[in-house]
């Protein structure tokens, strides 16, 4: 039994492939280095089976977990971190992060335009609910990108320096934006610039996509937090649920205070048995993000190929998974995302439709049959249902399975013209 895939789909991914030696083997080098920091931290913590024990109800002296905190501070050189199943998703856990690290009266600077969709109810930008920054007098305002879609140094440098200003917040990936991701060197330009008109203001970065795709984080050049998801990069494509916090000890146990309660903090939270795959899947993350990598490089020289823009294009250098395809009409969009569906080895035969997706200002259309839900290391493609109808791919939890996804993606796309 094989895929239903013609000989010209097969044909151009062969076609595909063939160009892209030089970007595959400067992949596999950072999956190799990534593995090494992994398995060195792995060993200095002395990782026991007994660490995989799961803990019940208040969850009091889990040592895996606690251990676990101490891996990630290692691996992003930093003084802390909070690895827990209770943050629901990244949002939950920027969420934290900002509510620890701001104050009624401070005011949060966004640097690179305005953050992902499901932020802006935290923020209070939408109004989605009661208990936003700005329901607790938090101030906020945002330096858009210039107009070659790169960060604004100068306007960032003046916004930092108007009073008030207690945290800036830096997103790495693109979201749902066209600007490009930012790689490490660009964050670090952009903390430089922060600390030499404000040094005492609070750096977070929105990690999430970004983790182990370079050899850094953005805590090893200058950031006080990173904060990020386990069902993206680092979980590995085996963690359940959750969400982590790493930087500077203070923030970290701030933010600790706003996932339970005052008081408690990162003391309790029972891990249910889950700490053997937030172990493993913290293990193969470096080599299942080098896949979700390939895949991605693979679908732009791919779609390149047909005559699609692609960004970045194949031969770009990463910071992040994520892979932007501009197809400029809804209807290529439906296909591709229906495609890709079909790759999928969860839920294949499902149609995926536009809907109203909570947190998001207009009908969103998504493909992603994972076998942990909504996981974004594993195959999708998304998209925005509005101009510039762009679909956003990311994952694979092989190189393999990814480059099969695209290629049916392709096939279903082939078949409207």
């Amino acid at each position: 039994m094989t895929l239903q895939l013609s000989e010209r789909v097969r044909a151009l991914g062969a076609q595909a492939e063939r160009g892209l030696t030089e970007q595959f083997s400067r992949i596999d080098a950072i999956a190799a280095e990534n593995t090494e920091r992994v398995l060195a931290a792995f060993q200095k913590h002395r990782v026991a089976e007994s660490y995989f024990a799961g803990t019940t109800g208040y969850g009091y002296d889990d040592m895996g977990r606690d251990q676990l905190d101490a891996i990630y501070a290692d691996l992003f050189g930093t003084e802390d971190a909070l690895v827990r199943i209770g943050f629901v998703n990244g949002t939950h856990a920027i969420s934290c992060a900002l509510f620890g690290a701001l104050k009624p009266g401070d005011t949060l600077v966004s640097a690179v335009g305005a953050p992902y969709d499901t932020l802006l109810g935290v923020i209070g930008v939408t109004d989605k609910g009661p208990g936003s920054l700005r329901e607790y007098g938090i101030g906020y305002r945002q330096v858009d990108v210039t107009a070659d879609d790169r960060p604004d140094v100068e306007g960032i440098r003046a916004a930092v320096a108007e009073p008030g200003v207690k945290a800036v917040l830096i997103q790495r990936s693109r979201g749902y934006a066209t600007r490009a991701s930012l790689s490490v060197d660009e964050i670090k330009a952009l903390c430089t610039a922060v600390r030499q008109v404000r040094p005492e203001v609070h750096i977070l970065v929105d990690n999430c996509y970004g983790e182990f795709v370079e050899t850094r984080e953005p805590t090893h050049v200058g950031a006080d937090l990173v904060v990020g998801s386990l069902i993206k990069n680092p979980g590995g494509g085996l963690a359940p649920t959750g969400g982590y916090i790493a930087g500077r000890r203070d923030l970290v146990e701030a933010a600790a205070m706003r996932l339970t309660t005052p008081g408690i903090g990162r003391e309790c939270g029972s891990t249910l048995g889950n700490n053997r795959l937030l172990y493993q899947g913290l293990f193969l993350a470096p080599h299942t993000v080098a896949q979700a990598v390939k895949t991605a490089v693979f679908g732009a020289k791919l779609m390149e190929l047909l005559g699609y823009r692609a960004d970045p294009a194949s031969d770009a250098v990463r910071h992040d998974i994520i892979q932007m395809i501009h197809f400029g009409e809804p209807e290529k969009v439906k296909r591709f995302c229906r495609g890709i569906q079909k790759g999928a080895p969860v839920d294949s035969y499902v149609t995926p439709e536009p809907w109203d997706m909570p947190g998001y200002d207009c009908q969103v259309i998504m493909a992603a049959g994972a076998f942990i839900q909504g996981a974004s290391i594993e195959l999708s493609a998304d998209a925005p249902m509005r101009e510039p109808y762009t679909v956003y791919l990311q994952g694979g939890l092989t190189y393999e399975s990814g480059k099969a996804g695209v290629l049916l993606a392709v096939e279903e796309l082939l078949k409207g013209e």
